[in-house]
């Protein structure tokens, strides 16, 4: 068994930001505690004891600390005592060589969790040997606050990097349709700001506002976070999203000092694309040169 210690870097709490559901966050504490991990040489790769098949997928459950718990239940929710993480994996996997991961982040409308999204991005993942990972837990929050979707991504990613600790330098992005766009934008800004992440690109598929200024404003990210690559999947009528609005998300955007913004069109309505999917994967790619 051999031992190697990982450290996230503390970084200096930022004004929080007020959640969709009216709760604020801090999301620095939850990503220090992730502190030292184990990772064992077997004969296959395994991820939390589970074996791991080469473009397979993997439903996986794992314990919650106190900490998770109690970080999860703040506004009322009630303690979350185990997680879920579902993962697709790509072709040739192989946890030796490096992979980015898409993490899907799904909208807080129609009870919908990012589990239940992680399918829709599959087929575009796996074609450009990305790994897709989301996360939940095994019983339902009163309200599908902020707190409760970091506490569990969180606690997510550290399983991942327990088994894994070469997996703190794979490049990480986020993806969301709709409501998810915003959630993921914000999560992408909180994750950067603690130093500990190599966020190399969003994917914002019907979004209507620009949530991803704001939290940069607040957690203050490092300067080159101004570099990740945002993608923004518009359809050409969508009613939700009309292309006006998510116009000015690309131009709020670009006004506040993101460099690589493209704002892509297609024609049809408030829809996930597999095809702007695959595109937007193989982009990130291309810039971040992985």
């Amino acid at each position: 068994m051999k031992t190697v210690q990982i450290s996230f870097r503390q970084a200096r709490l930022r004004p929080r930001v007020p959640t969709r559901e009216g709760h604020n966050v801090a999301p620095c504490a939850l990503l220090v505690a992730a502190a030292s991990f184990f990772f064992s040489v077997g004969d296959g790769a395994t991820l939390a004891g589970h074996q791991v098949q080469s473009g397979g997928s993997l439903d996986l459950q794992f314990p919650l600390s106190n900490y998770f718990q109690e970080y999860a239940a703040q506004g009322g929710n009630p303690r979350p005592t185990t997680g879920r993480a579902l993962l697709f994996f790509p072709n040739g996997f192989d946890p030796a060589r490096s992979w980015p991961i898409l993490i899907v982040t799904s909208t807080t409308d129609l009870d919908r969790t990012s589990i239940m999204d992680a399918p829709w991005y599959r087929d575009a993942a796996i074609k450009e040997g990305w790994i897709v990972l989301a996360t939940d837990t095994t019983i339902r929050p009163r309200a599908d606050s902020l707190q409760w979707r970091l506490s569990i991504l969180t606690a997510g990613l550290r399983v991942i990097r327990t088994n894994w600790p070469q997996s703190a330098q794979w490049p990480v992005a986020f993806a969301g349709f709709s409501g998810g766009a915003k959630r993921g934008g914000i999560l992408a800004a909180m994750l950067a700001s603690n130093r500990g992440f190599k966020i190399c690109g969003m994917f914002l598929a019907g979004i209507n506002s620009d949530r991803v200024t704001a939290a940069y404003k607040d957690y203050q990210p490092p300067a080159d976070f101004l570099n990740t690559p945002i993608w923004i999947s518009s359809g050409t009528t969508d009613q939700i999203a009309p292309p006006g609005t998510q116009e000015g998300v690309y131009y709020s955007l670009k006004r506040t000092g993101f460099k690589r913004v493209r704002l892509e069109k297609f024609f049809g309505g408030h829809a996930l694309k597999n095809a702007e999917i695959q595109r937007a994967l193989h982009w990130f790619r291309e810039v971040g040169k992985f």
